[in-house]
């Protein structure tokens, strides 16, 4: 129902997220990490949150015109998700440093680390929402 560019560019931003979610699950075997800080965890719920938004986003494409304002509540959410995981990371960071920043430098590096990924995670899910957004503009 678009352009094939356009299909070309989503379906690149989803691979992205799928991308950086597998880098997530590699460095969390990796470092063996077994137990994660909350905002992590928190973190983590909110990837899949945007995860389901752009599951349930990707099948009303079909039928853009007739999906329009479904689709642009469904972006504006998962900018929303987005935003909210930034607070997330900078808080976690900071519970991270007061809690092993001066005693334990590694926990502090591959925490730092792995709250740096997941981040990313939900930044390639904005990525999908923009594309689809995009799509939106340019078929309405």
């Amino acid at each position: 129902p678009f352009d094939r560019g356009d299909i070309k560019d989503l379906i690149q931003s989803m691979d992205d997220a799928i991308d950086m979610m597998h880098k997530v699950v590699k460095m969390v075997r990796l470092f063996e990490q077994t137990s994660f800080e909350p905002r992590m965890r928190e973190m983590g719920a909110v990837i899949v949150e945007a995860a389901h938004l752009t599951a349930e986003a990707i099948p009303l494409l079909e039928k853009v015109g007739a999906n329009v304002t479904r689709l642009g509540a469904l972006a504006e959410e998962i900018t929303k998700v987005e935003e909210r995981a930034d607070g997330l990371h900078d808080a976690g960071l900071k519970e991270l440093f007061q809690r092993h920043g001066r005693t334990d430098a590694m926990a502090w590096i591959v925490g730092s680390e792995l709250y740096g990924q997941l981040e990313k995670v939900v930044d390639r899910f904005e990525d999908v929402a923009n594309e689809i957004s995009g799509i939106v503009i340019e078929n309405v």
